[in-house]
């Protein structure tokens, strides 16, 4: 990856987190300035949003952590392996809070419960590219092994020669 490929990465990964830390804070300050005197309730779509937009920035950490990796040339490592757990495990919580908010949904789509069922779907869609994540960190154990048998092998032809 090019220099100016992790540079246009960063910048949208900067923007990006920048929009969720807005996104919680708005929410935070929305809370705690209610203008009818009283404190707003902390309802269960306000949590859902708030710990999503965790779950997105532990995935845009980790990505950013990958790309430093990738342009100091030591992604196929052992060490890649903790971040693409973390993306892995952000996408998974991210379609575990969808659902939740399908479920709160749902009550109020009893008239056309085709919403339920496309959000449902949305739900399987978002677990579908944790899974992707999955196979992507599965090719990266293989690099990662094949990695090593490539510097054991170049070890023992050094020997030779």
């Amino acid at each position: 990856m090019g220099k100016l490929t992790v540079r246009a990465l960063r910048a949208v990964l900067a923007v990006v987190l920048a929009g969720t830390v807005f996104v919680q804070a708005s929410t935070v300050w929305a809370l705690a300035t209610d203008p009818e005197g009283g404190s707003l309730p902390l309802t269960p779509l306000r949590v859902i949003t708030i710990l999503g937009m965790v779950s997105v920035q532990v995935a845009l950490v980790s990505v950013w952590r990958l790309a430093t990796m990738v342009r100091r040339g030591t992604v196929f490592s052992r060490a890649a392996f903790r971040y693409v757990d973390a993306v892995i495990g952000a996408i998974v919580a991210a379609a575990l809070l969808w659902f939740a908010v399908t479920a709160i949904n749902a009550p109020g789509q009893r008239d056309d419960p085709g919403v339920t069922v496309i959000m449902g779907g949305v739900g399987l869609a978002i677990l579908g590219v944790a899974l992707i994540v999955l196979v992507l960190r599965m090719l990266l154990a293989l690099a990662v092994a094949r990695d090593g048998e490539a510097a054991q092998m170049q070890a023992e032809l050094d020997e030779v020669i």
